[in-house]
């Protein structure tokens, strides 16, 4: 795969998934946006990512969650490039507690980084995907459709993004536009201890999660990259409205 002259927006790629789709991409010649609220990390990554083909991304510190940035976004991102291809909404939180012990500033926190923000920014990026016959890949996760009492607003905030995925890739599918999410299962990156998990919790964490599942191995952040890159490029281009599960296997049970 090749994306010589194809212009890759990502968000929340300052660390994590992001970070380690926007480092795959760069060794594919993508002309990359990226998008974080972390400067000196988006800086980090956007330097290591210009070393790999000599090609430098267009760095954009921003919240996602405010209008007026995600406007900002998508106007830096058409006036440095000229155009956009592709839109990967990757920016996610986590937030812990079931009903009986989570609080409604959880849930509006998650609600908004995980559907209100892609909704807005998919919907700033439409006329411009229009016009390059673009495509979209939202980054999900299994918890959509796999319940669990862990994290109630982060679950349903996936359950409503694969729904999104498919109604936006039926009405944009007239318009060339492709739309698809991956799923991942579990992925060791700094969300987990965002939510306060320290090294030894962690370390714990993955030994039971890792131990329950029917590869034994945790998926890692270059395998979703591969599928991110799958899903934007023409080997895909008869895909869209499809929720593509990368989990070693965890589903099955």
């Amino acid at each position: 795969m090749d994306f010589n002259d194809k212009v890759i927006l990502i968000t929340g790629a300052s660390s994590g998934l992001g970070a380690a789709t926007a480092i795959y991409l760069a060794k594919l010649s993508a002309k990359l946006v990226l998008v974080g609220r972390k400067e000196t990390n988006l800086k980090r990554i956007a330097l290591y990512c210009e070393k790999s083909k000599g090609v430098k991304p267009l760095a954009i510190t921003a919240d996602v969650n405010e209008d007026l940035d995600a406007e900002r976004i998508i106007n830096e991102t058409v006036e440095h490039y000229g155009k956009l291809d592709v839109l990967v909404n990757n920016a996610g939180v986590i937030g812990m507690g079931g009903i009986k012990n989570s609080s409604m500033e959880t849930y509006d926190k998650v609600m908004t980084t995980n559907m209100r923000a892609v909704y807005h920014l998919t919907m700033l990026a439409v006329p411009h995907l229009t016009t390059t016959k673009g495509c979209i890949i939202n980054v999900s996760c299994i918890s959509s459709t796999k319940p669990s009492t862990m994290a109630l607003a982060y679950n349903i905030s996936k359950a409503a993004l694969d729904h999104f995925t498919k109604c936006v890739a039926l009405e944009l599918a007239p318009d060339g536009i492709r739309v698809n999410s991956v799923n991942p299962g579990f992925v060791k990156t700094n969300l987990l201890k965002d939510i306060g998990l320290n090294e030894e919790q962690l370390a714990m964490f993955v030994a039971n999660v890792v131990g329950n599942m029917p590869l034994k191995k945790a998926v890692e952040g270059d395998e979703v990259a591969a599928l991110i890159a799958f899903l934007a490029s023409d080997k895909a281009k008869s895909i869209t409205g499809s929720n593509y599960i990368i989990d070693g296997g965890s589903i099955l049970r």
